[in-house]
């Protein structure tokens, strides 16, 4: 309850303060590709679908495959940077806010991951909201590692409260502003 709560505000805040920057990268987004905004269905809370929002880093016609399935040539100049500091991301914020994720949680998977569907149904992963940051991003665990990556969601489900919560918001953070330009 408390989570939903810090959630909400800090979804609304952020979107709030990134206004500029967010109109910013949704212009340049125009210029490259006539569609800065990407949308993509993915498993959430029970299982049930939802519209991920985040803003385009591949070009148009690229397959709708997990980013570590695609060739590195589809993505585009924009999209180097948006990905490199996490840019691509920020819109998620929105998903925060109406509900469908959280801050912090297990990434969303595709509909197309069966291995990793799989191996979070094993361990109940599905029983909770995902997140634009979690446990595995932080550990370098990436979507091609199913099973690591399903049983690192599952120690951090069971570790989650709101110490583990910020603790998470704050590795993230400094991991993002460690990279270099």
């Amino acid at each position: 309850m408390m989570i939903r709560f810090f959630d909400f505000i800090f979804s609304l805040i952020g979107l709030i303060f990134l206004i500029p920057l967010l109109t910013l990268l949704f212009i340049l987004g125009l210029f490259e590709s006539r569609s800065p905004l990407f949308m993509q269905k993915r498993i959430g809370l029970d299982q049930k679908i939802f519209t991920l929002v985040k803003f385009r880093t591949m070009k148009l016609n690229t397959l709708d495959l997990g980013t570590h399935l695609v060739d590195s040539n589809s993505i585009t100049n924009l999209g180097y940077y948006l990905r490199k500091f996490k840019l691509d991301e920020l819109p998620q914020l929105w998903n925060v806010l109406v509900g469908n994720m959280s801050l912090v949680g297990p990434r969303p998977c595709l509909t197309n991951q069966k291995k990793l569907i799989i191996e979070r149904k094993k361990r109940g992963v599905f029983n909770v909201k995902p997140g634009i940051t979690g446990l595995a991003q932080i550990s370098g665990i990436s979507m091609n590692q199913p099973t690591l990556l399903a049983k690192t969601d599952l120690i951090m489900i069971k570790k989650i409260d709101l110490y583990f919560y910020f603790l998470i918001i704050l590795k993230t953070i400094n991991l993002v502003f460690k990279r270099k330009f």
